[in-house]
């Protein structure tokens, strides 16, 4: 399906990324929408699924987390993302054999092999029968015991890293601050294995409706699958998806009111009433995408040359824009330091007032902001 040319493509993805006028009530809804949110940021990951809700509070995430409504693994890429239940093993079937392909180096490195992960997951898999629920540091012991050689953090990482790949551990609930292992088969629920094609249409499917108009290059980095795989699924979520042209590449989205009836009125909102986002380190807003200059172009117009890597911290966006970065510390308040990289004006200043009061409400604290020196890195 072909359509116009496409005249704002940060505005659109703020809409589809549901942080324009968030609709969700809970993290698992959000999940449901967009499939994975990236989380080896733990504290920053759960900040951005309740940006995309409704009032969300940190302890309403974490208990997501604790009960298993939503769960944490390695999937799609080398890194930890936020998962359902329910897509657990169809999306770890679907491309944990890439990840442990870029992670087979590593691997080589650390002596870690077949034979290896044969003893390790088993060892594991005793360990974690009956609900139990281990930290990093008693998985080491129970592995050591077992015979395998556990004698730097790299062999651990590794090995448990292989577990969660191979379905056979996935997060339990935190323990203070320290992350648990649980048993994949305790908190996944069983089900069929998935045909190849369904399993890369139902990918795409919701990517390009969160994160569209985005490319086939954008899929294909999100996802961690080749270039081949991701047209593959394009193709097969073609009935789902309309192609339209930026600088004559093409990009795809989902033609659903978010993309059609809804945009005009998204505009025009956007246009009344303006929005600033605190938006944590590999937020999906900025990691869903392998090109990210949408987001870069007030600051281009200011600074034509300052180099912008939206991966380097937490982003301080004005609609979809970036004009800075940011960082918090806590204590009685949350102090909020805002790095700006652009000056603003005085109604988006209070654009920013209002986001930083919404993350104070998020942490249960209020919220106090200060601004360091211009400054020319995020």
């Amino acid at each position: 399906m072909e359509g116009r040319q496409i005249d704002n493509i940060a505005l659109l993805r703020l809409e589809n990324q549901h942080l324009v006028s968030p609709r969700f009530g809970n993290p698992v809804d959000v999940l449901r929408a967009l499939g994975a949110v990236q989380s080896q940021d733990y504290a920053g990951a759960k900040w951005a699924l309740a940006q995309r809700t409704r009032g969300l509070a940190d302890p309403d995430v974490e208990d997501a987390l604790t009960s298993g409504a939503i769960l944490r693994t390695h999937v799609l890429r080398p890194t930890w993302h936020f998962v359902l239940p329910e897509d657990a093993r169809w999306m770890l079937a679907l491309t944990a054999p890439r990840v442990a392909a870029a992670m087979g180096y590593y691997m080589r490195t650390h002596e870690l092999d077949e034979r290896v992960f044969r003893r390790s997951h088993k060892a594991i898999e005793r360990a974690l029968r009956d609900g139990a629920q281990l930290t990093r540091a008693e998985l080491a012991a129970v592995l050591r015991r077992a015979g395998v050689d556990v004698s730097t953090g790299q062999r651990v990482a590794g090995l448990l890293m292989q577990a969660e790949l191979d379905g056979v551990i996935i997060s339990g609930a935190r323990r203070g601050a320290q992350v648990t292992y649980a048993s994949s088969d305790a908190r996944v629920p069983a089900a069929a294995a998935r045909d190849r094609d369904d399993a890369l249409q139902e990918l795409a499917r919701r990517y390009f409706a969160t994160r569209g108009p985005a490319t086939l290059n954008d899929f294909a980095w999100w996802s961690g699958l080749t270039v081949t795989d991701a047209k593959r699924a394009v193709e097969a979520a073609g009935d789902f998806l309309a192609r339209e042209t930026r600088a004559d590449r093409a990009h795809w989205y989902a033609p659903s009111t978010q993309v059609t009836r809804a945009t005009r009125a998204t505009r025009v909102a956007l246009r009344r009433s303006r929005v600033a986002h605190l938006l944590p380190n590999y937020d999906e807003f900025f990691v869903g995408f392998r090109d990210r200059s949408a987001f870069s172009e007030r600051l281009r117009r200011a600074a034509p040359n300052h180099p912008v890597n939206a991966l380097m911290g937490h982003i301080l966006c004005i609609d979809g824009q970036i004009v800075g970065g940011w960082r918090r510390t806590l204590g009685k308040h949350v102090n909020v330091e805002l790095r700006l990289l652009v000056p603003l004006t005085p109604p988006e200043r209070l654009l920013v007032q209002r986001a930083g009061a919404r993350f104070g409400e998020f942490l249960g604290a209020p919220t106090r902001l200060s601004n360091a020196p211009l400054t020319a890195a995020v």
